[in-house]
């Protein structure tokens, strides 16, 4: 096998069952490795093809790396391995065009049935981790949108359910899970923003949008709206949830409304920082009495963890960004309802700790449309109680 430039030598070649996945790091061959084996055995889940490294990865390593996973992948398992390609049949540009390889054999932490894991550039500067799980006959395509601090990885039991008969696509946004994290000088991480990258993402994706449900939660949710001003075309429904359409103190959490200005935004995204491990472990159980709290399915817990940090930004970091521009973006949505023709369902938590259903109450009345409010469910619904989120989707189609 032809070595690598010496500017982009693998930073680890880890097997997980049968498939070898590579990383990146200048770094010289272990004493006692064999060509075959690991140069690094740790963190494979944490730094395997990341587009965090976009921005410094060779386009020379790229063609080696995917070469490299060919070749050493396990032969039964050859046959299986196509490259990225989006909807319209052209080849998605990803990480250096990463093959798509049945996700069950990628990551332990993507562990999806009959579906996809790869990168998709949406423009010159931002590459998103997407997972697309297709139907055999698609009666549509449903497109779901994640909050803070989650990953695409919390759709993949709902996307799983809901191929049966529905294409589903999902991506990281930027800054969480393994999709790009420009600098702050590059890319604001506002809800406007967000928007141009969702817009960007169903063109280069493909998706006919006459026949798309956007399902979108939490920091997802204003974006899809901002969009939908301007494109009311963008899907034939969106169902939004538990997120901050106007700029309201009052509906919430104080920690959240910390994050809007100094004095009080700096040390309480610091704060955010150091205790990521708790965050991570409780904040979908906060607000939830002890019967109504649940457990992340292992793999999304684990996922959740490994994309916290990368490339030297944090989801907090990400989060904390947003919130610089949350109430103008607010108020942008709040001074064009009128525009707003795009048919929307809203869903909320009864319990929702961080976004009071008060908030839902109101925007629902604003946009003459009702509100389903869900008794005994916090902020997550669609991790509380999945089965009501898939009957959302389908009853979206009818």
């Amino acid at each position: 096998m032809l070595s690598p430039p010496r500017s982009a030598i693998p930073r680890e070649l880890s097997q997980i069952g049968g498939w070898w996945l590579c990383g990146w790091r200048d770094a010289g061959p272990v004493p006692g490795e064999t060509e075959r084996q690991p140069l690094v055995r740790k963190s494979a889940l944490a730094s395997a093809v990341t587009a965090t490294s976009i921005e410094r990865v060779p386009l020379n390593f790229s063609s080696y790396c995917a070469a490299t996973a060919w070749l050493l992948m396990d032969i039964s398992f050859r046959k299986g391995t196509h490259m990225s390609e989006d909807k319209t049949g052209n080849r998605a540009a990803s990480v250096i065009a990463t093959p798509s390889l049945p996700v069950e054999k990628v990551f332990a932490s993507a562990e999806i049935q009959h579906g996809d894991v790869d990168f998709i550039k949406v423009d010159e500067m931002l590459t998103l981790r997407r997972m697309i799980v297709r139907a055999p006959a698609p009666k549509g395509t449903v497109l779901f949108l994640h909050g803070f601090p989650e990953t695409m990885m919390v759709w993949k039991d709902i996307a799983s359910t809901l191929a049966r008969d529905y294409d589903v696509h999902a991506f990281d946004w930027p800054g969480y899970g393994q999709s790009s994290r420009p600098t702050l000088q590059r890319f604001s991480y506002a809800p406007q923003d967000y928007a141009a990258v969702l817009k960007a993402y169903i063109e280069t994706a493909g998706i006919d949008r006459s026949n798309l449900v956007i399902y979108a939660t939490d920091i997802a949710a204003l974006p899809v709206l901002l969009l939908a001003l301007d494109e009311p075309a963008i899907a034939r429904r969106i169902i939004v949830g538990d997120f901050a359409p106007f700029d309201r103190a009052q509906y919430m959490w104080e920690n959240l409304q910390n994050l809007k200005a100094e004095p009080t935004a700096s040390p309480t995204r610091a704060y955010m920082n150091k205790t990521s491990d708790e965050i991570l472990q409780n904040v979908h159980r906060r607000g939830l009495s002890p019967a109504e709290q649940f457990d992340l399915p292992t793999d999304v817990q684990r996922d959740m963890v490994h994309s916290w940090s990368f490339g030297g930004m944090t989801s907090a970091d990400a989060f904390a960004h947003y919130y610089v521009n949350f109430t103008r973006d607010q108020n942008v949505l709040e001074a064009n309802l009128d525009r707003l023709k795009t048919p929307v369902k809203v869903i909320w938590g009864e319990q929702d700790l961080y976004i009071n259903k008060e908030m839902g109450i109101e925007f629902a009345a604003r946009i003459g449309v009702k509100i389903d409010i869900l008794p005994g469910i916090g902020h997550f619904p669609h991790l509380q109680s999945a089965k009501q989120t898939v009957e959302e989707i389908r009853a979206s189609f009818r």
